[in-house]
């Protein structure tokens, strides 16, 4: 891939940092964020700023441009792709290499004496603004609010911000209805003395309401806000939206029930006026809620008095713990998922040798299965099909001139998931369809050890997933190989493949602990550059362990998985596995076979299920 060229949108970038059209009194230097107003994972195209100025498009990393310099930090799932994305005018900095400067540090090294730093407010989030500004203050600089975004003043096709249509889900799909979700959370707010709870989330207004939309690519949410008062309910969105019969009906804008659920809608850009007015009116001992990763414009609102920020809202806690309802339709997402990558893999082993499929056709090709099950809304991320030294690429995504043709003699990496209307999935297999070297058999088999270990532990209630993250390693360790990302993320359930507040990483200690209900994945892997990438990606569900004692009552918990789709057996050196990892191995392909078997029997695709029986035999 060529980078892309950035000497003139710099220099336009440099000179609006200089001009009072934007600012007061010029800045030395200015941040760009990745993310959107709503600090989203994934984002929306008129909200790609970052990868606007610097051509680096992966989903995390933040630029940094100054007079003289322009700097970019990502972590190790990034390090290969931005270093090919960037052209000459940017230096890389690798997070989380003992020799990289926080992005602080190398301000304070880089900028003259009494600097500005500006940052657009809203897109930044207020622990992180909270963080700079101080670390910037003690060397005798500035952090400034810069409200004009400066990347929008020199973009100048930039795309509309996306008002796609509204979905309403039933009570068959969610299992509580708004208004019961409401009740649950007031009731949490009262339980602390909160009258007031801004939620700026994405995934969680849409999960609170219970609608859907399609704003930002993979992931099924709309743009909005919510305020929440202990008997007011205010959605700001794209008035237009709410035109739909069906969606006025669902939120019970015509017919409202009790004034406490009846809920107030107003145009998405006057949440700021909005909440100016509410915190004018808070009395003395008035308590607002925020999460402390909202966007610093919002939070610097709420009076510091008023303002008690959260690291974790009470949506994220309760939409991660998935209900009864949640759990079935994830497993019979996993299920249809199951049957279309079978039907994939089976394909691939027929068409392979004839030397015509490529990483984009077969991700096409797994899109296209996927497209027949029931209830497919469309992917959950942008496709990582990859053969070779690609697969090495950790977050690699095909492209027409990266894009290589499958062989028997490569591994081949695929990573791919779905959303369907009653559940999201996302699971990783590495297969080869020749013979695999020894080395890549020995590999292999270390990263399988580690997602064995992880799904197999039992560990005691109140366990945060960061302490898990070894298990997956510890095989590997031995070794002297590792790899250079978390082993887990919480998954929504038809909502963001990616979720807080879980997950199985040592790059974060303030995950919350694990709960009976939550999905994570379990995903370890082996990368060599240049040549080949190993990960294997279950999602599992926490359920309650009933191992043989219980300690001071705690409780234990396990997990269960839920992706069914075979792991190659010819991928393995089963002389390295130990007699209870053969088990596992087998009672797992014997779930295969029962359960994604079955549902292939019933939608009559018989080359997959031959398939699926041949690779599913005991070891």
């Amino acid at each position: 891939m060529s980078p892309k060229i950035t000497v003139e949108l710099l220099r336009q970038l440099r000179q609006a940092m200089r001009n009072s059209k934007y600012l007061k009194e010029p800045i030395q230097a200015y941040i760009v964020p990745s993310g959107d107003a709503h600090q989203s994972e994934y984002i929306a195209p008129c909200d790609c700023r970052r990868a606007f100025i610097s051509g680096f498009n992966g989903s995390a990393g933040t630029a940094i441009i100054t007079e003289q310099h322009a700097a970019m930090w990502t972590d190790g799932r990034y390090f290969l792709q931005a270093s090919q994305q960037m052209d000459n005018n940017w230096t890389l900095m690798k997070m989380g290499l003992k020799e990289t400067p926080s992005q602080e540090d190398w301000l304070i090294s880089v900028l003259p004496e009494n600097s500005r730093v500006g940052v657009d407010p809203w897109i930044i989030a207020a622990d992180q603004w909270k963080n700079m500004s101080r670390a910037l203050a003690s060397a005798g600089h500035a952090l400034v609010a810069v409200e004009d975004n400066l990347i929008d003043a020199v973009w100048e096709d930039r795309p509309p911000r996306p008002s796609t249509p509204l979905i309403a889900l039933g009570l068959k799909y969610t299992g509580l209805t708004w208004q019961d979700k409401v009740t649950t959370v007031r009731a949490k707010m009262a339980e602390r003395k909160i009258s007031w709870f801004i939620v700026t989330a994405l995934d969680e207004i849409a999960w609170l309401f219970n609608l859907r939309g399609s704003d930002i690519e993979y992931n099924p949410v709309f743009f909005a806000y919510a305020i929440v008062g202990l008997n007011t309910i205010r959605l700001f969105v794209d008035q237009k939206r709410l035109a739909e019969p069906a969606i006025r009906e669902h939120l019970q804008l015509d017919a409202p029930g009790r004034p406490e659920l009846s809920v107030q809608a107003a145009p998405y850009e006057v949440v700021h006026t909005e909440l100016q007015a509410i915190c004018a009116g808070l009395g003395p001992k008035e308590k607002v809620w925020i999460c402390d990763k909202a966007s610093c414009a919002l939070t610097e609102t709420i009076p510091k008095m008023h303002r008690t920020p959260i690291p974790y809202t009470p949506l994220c806690l309760a939409k991660a713990v998935k209900n009864a309802t949640e759990i079935e339709g994830m497993r019979m997402a996993h299920i249809k998922d199951a049957v279309a990558l079978c039907e994939l893999f089976a394909w691939l082993e027929t068409e392979i040798p004839k030397g015509t499929v490529t990483e984009i056709s077969a991700a096409d090709k797994a899109e296209e299965f996927r497209s027949q099950q029931k209830d497919f809304v469309g992917l959950s991320f942008p496709t990582i099909s990859s053969v070779g030294p690609n697969a090495a690429i950790i977050h690699y995504r095909p492209l027409p001139e990266t894009n290589r043709t499958l062989s028997l003699n490569e591994i081949y990496l695929i990573d791919s998931g779905a959303q369907y209307m009653d559940g999201t999935t996302d699971v990783t297999r590495t297969m080869h369809f020749g013979t695999p070297t020894d080395y890549e058999k020995e590999c292999y088999t270390y990263v399988l050890k580690g997602q064995i270990a992880v799904c197999a532990s039992v560990f005691p209630n109140g366990t945060k997933g960061h302490l898990l993250d070894s298990f997956a390693r510890a095989a590997l360790w031995e070794a002297g190989l590792d790899y250079l990302h978390g082993t887990g993320h919480g998954v929504g359930c038809f909502l963001n493949v990616h979720e807080g507040p879980c997950g199985i990483s040592y790059k974060t200690f303030a995950d919350e602990p694990l709960e009976a209900g939550m999905i994570v994945s379990d995903e370890p892997g082996y990368y060599e550059d240049g040549s080949f990438g190993i990960r294997l990606e279950n999602l599992v569900l926490v359920v309650p362990a009933k191992p043989k004692y219980n300690y001071r009552n705690r409780g234990s918990l396990t997990f269960e998985t839920i992706t069914l789709v075979p792991i190659q057996t010819k991928m393995i050196n089963t002389e390295m596995l130990t007699q209870k990892e053969r088990d596992w191995l087998n009672e797992y392909h014997r779930q295969c076979r029962e359960i994604t078997g079955a549902e292939l029997q019933r939608q009559g695709r018989k080359a997959a299920l031959d398939w699926l029986v041949r690779e599913t035999q005991p070891i």
